[in-house]
This record gives C-alpha cells, sequence and structure tokens, in this order.
C-alpha cells in the first residue's frame, strides 16, 4: 500500500505537470509564443508515457490535438 500511494502521488505529480504544459501552450496569448512553448509540452508528453503515467495512445492522441491546435492559428 505504501509503494502504491508513492507511485500514484509520483504520477499525479508528472500528469499535472504534463496538463500545465499543455495549458501553456493552449492558452498562449500569440501564436509565436505558442509554438516556443510546443516543444516543452512534446517533452512533457513523452515522459509521461516513458514513465507510464499515462498509456502511449494517450500521449499519441494529446501531442496531435495539441499540434492541431496550432496548427489551426
Amino acid at each position: 500500500m505504501r509503494q502504491s500511494e508513492e507511485r500514484r502521488l509520483q504520477n499525479k505529480a508528472v500528469r499535472t505537470r504534463m496538463k500545465s504544459a499543455i495549458k501553456g501552450v493552449l492558452s498562449a496569448e500569440s501564436p509565436e509564443k505558442a509554438q516556443a512553448a510546443l516543444p516543452d509540452a512534446m517533452k512533457r508528453i513523452d515522459k509521461a508515457a516513458k514513465s507510464h503515467a499515462i498509456h502511449k495512445n494517450t500521449a499519441s492522441r494529446y501531442k496531435s490535438r495539441v499540434a492541431r491546435a496550432i496548427a489551426a492559428r
């Protein structure tokens, strides 16, 4: 139970950082700022998938949605 709780909190932190990075891209004031924040968001998504905090297909879906949102600007 102790290990499960530790891992749950670690995974939660990873997911929170990932989602914050995604929100930073989506809520950027200008397309230039969004484009500048995009690599960090992609990195956070990849790291979350690598550590199994999220599923690899979920990571792919997040990356696709963020990229489409940037392209639509």
